[in-house]
């Protein structure tokens, strides 16, 4: 199966790190024009001169806060006038924000909606159009997996990416009869900046390393998955080898998630 991306553009919000940075990467290598999308400058350079080693498509960084209206509109502007097209949007930006139900405030809840639910229904609501008119088009919505499986102490993050679930089955039913699919990627247990994180502040003695071995050897797989992994997946969905599945809510977390 040949996965090329060839002609191709996307726009991929949370760009410049970690699992953004993974797919990026992987649909620059298969053909893909990309613009990245993260809120520092420096870091977004770092991005683009790691794929343009590994790419030849052009690859253009654009620094905004999607989690507000003019940075969505920036974002998707910017790539417009860089790259002349969207064909390929991916939002992943995106951070875990969990505490007690009392605990949370409007202000933090506010925060989490306008960051992962606002920014996708933004972006998507101006991309969608061109899409439709060219009768292709591709919509990825990186979630995780308390989305199918709330748990306790959960919320606001549980809660916001429920909604994006809900919102890709919304999209993907408009959006079938002009060949735009779109779906969502599940997140569990991946190597990411936010095991990094989960690293530093839960991490004890142990080195990063350790960290990841003993937290993936608790899992069904008995490690945690890598983003290269999740890039291929969205890869696929983003080619027209993945061109007969939309409306899903893949689960790429090594069988953790007790929910299909």
């Amino acid at each position: 199966m040949d996965v090329r991306l060839d002609g191709r553009t996307a726009l991929i919000t949370g760009g410049s790190k970690g699992l953004g940075l993974a797919m990026a990467t992987e649909f620059a290598k298969s053909g893909a024009d990309v613009a990245i999308v993260a809120r520092r400058e420096d870091v977004l350079k770092e991005a683009v001169a790691a794929i343009s080693t590994v790419a030849k498509t052009r690859v253009h960084p654009v620094t905004a806060d999607v989690g507000t209206a003019s940075g969505a509109a920036r974002a998707y502007e910017e790539t417009m006038r860089a790259l002349g097209k969207v064909d390929i949007l991916v939002n992943n930006a995106g951070k875990s924000q969990t505490a007690k139900f009392e605990d949370i405030t409007d202000a933090i809840w506010q925060d989490d909606l306008d960051l992962k639910v606002f920014a996708a229904i933004r972006l998507a609501r101006l991309a969608l159009p061109q899409m439709k008119q060219r009768r292709w088009g591709r919509i990825i919505n990186v979630l995780n997996t308390g989305a199918k499986t709330p748990g306790a102490g959960s919320a606001p993050t549980t809660v916001s990416r429920a909604a994006g679930m809900a919102l890709t089955k919304v999209l993907a039913g408009e959006g079938a009869p002009h060949n735009v699919l779109v779906n969502a990627l599940l997140v569990g247990q991946i190597e990411s900046d936010q095991i990094a994180r989960r690293h530093k502040a839960q991490g004890g003695g142990a080195s990063y390393e350790e960290f990841v071995r003993d937290a993936g050897a608790k899992l069904p797989l008995g490690r945690m998955g890598t983003a290269q992994e999740f890039a291929n997946i969205a890869c696929l969905l983003a080619s027209d080898a993945g061109g007969y599945i939309s409306g899903t809510a893949i689960n790429v977390d090594g069988g953790a998630s007790p929910a299909v």
